[in-house]
C-alpha cells in the first residue's frame, strides 16, 4: 500500500507551491497527480512544463489527446485515462475518439488512425520504430516532425503514468464519471 502524501497547498514543499496555486487558479481546484507530485517539486515543475510545451507542438488538442491516451492505457493508468477523458470532452475532441481510445478500438478516421497506430509503436518498442512505421505515419500525412512530438507526448505520460502508479494517486471528483479500469479495454 502506498504512503504517498496527497499535499494541499499549505503542506506542500515550498517549490511546489506557486505551480499548486496555479492550478488552483486555472481550474478551480488543485487535482490530486499534482498534489502527489508536489513531494517531489522538480517533478511536478517537470510535468507541468513539458505538458505546457507539448501543447505548443503543431499537433491538434485531438492529435495530442490521441498520443496522451494511448499512452495512458498502454501503461495502464487509470487515473490518467479518467482525467485525460474528461480533458479530451472539453477540448472537443469527438466522442467517437476517446471511445476507441478507450476501448483500444481503430478509430474511423485513418489518419487519426495512423497516429494512434504510431503511438502504440513508439511505446510498445520503447521508442525504436522501424522504418516501415515512420513511413506509414508519413503516408498517412503526418510529418518526421510529428514522429518526434509522439515522443514528447510519450515522455509526458511517463511521468504521470508512473508517478500515478508509485504513489496510486486516488481519483479526483472531477474525473470519477470518466472512471477506467483496463477491463474495458478490448483488444483491437
Amino acid at each position: 500500500m502506498s504512503d504517498f502524501p496527497t499535499h494541499t497547498i499549505d503542506t506542500a514543499p515550498a517549490a511546489a507551491k506557486p505551480i499548486l496555486e496555479g492550478a488552483q487558479k486555472s481550474l478551480g481546484f488543485v487535482p490530486n497527480l499534482f498534489a502527489t507530485m508536489a513531494e517531489a517539486p522538480a517533478l511536478l515543475e517537470g510535468y507541468t512544463s513539458l505538458a505546457a510545451i507539448f501543447d505548443k507542438s503543431d499537433l491538434s488538442a485531438t492529435e495530442r489527446q490521441i498520443i496522451l491516451m494511448t499512452n495512458n492505457r498502454l501503461n495502464g493508468c487509470s487515473y490518467c485515462m479518467a482525467a485525460h477523458t474528461t480533458i479530451a470532452q472539453g477540448a472537443g475532441v469527438p466522442a467517437d475518439v476517446i471511445d476507441a481510445l478507450r476501448t483500444n478500438t481503430p478509430i474511423a478516421d485513418a489518419k487519426l488512425e495512423a497516429l494512434r497506430q504510431f503511438s502504440i509503436v513508439v511505446n510498445e518498442s520503447r521508442g525504436w520504430p522501424s522504418d516501415a512505421d515512420i513511413e506509414a505515419l508519413t503516408a498517412a500525412g503526418y510529418s518526421r516532425q510529428t514522429a518526434l512530438e509522439v515522443v514528447l507526448g510519450t515522455a509526458v505520460k511517463v511521468l504521470s503514468n508512473y508517478t500515478n502508479h508509485i504513489a496510486e494517486t486516488d481519483l479526483d471528483a472531477a474525473f470519477a464519471p470518466n472512471r477506467w479500469s483496463e477491463d474495458v479495454a478490448v483488444a483491437a
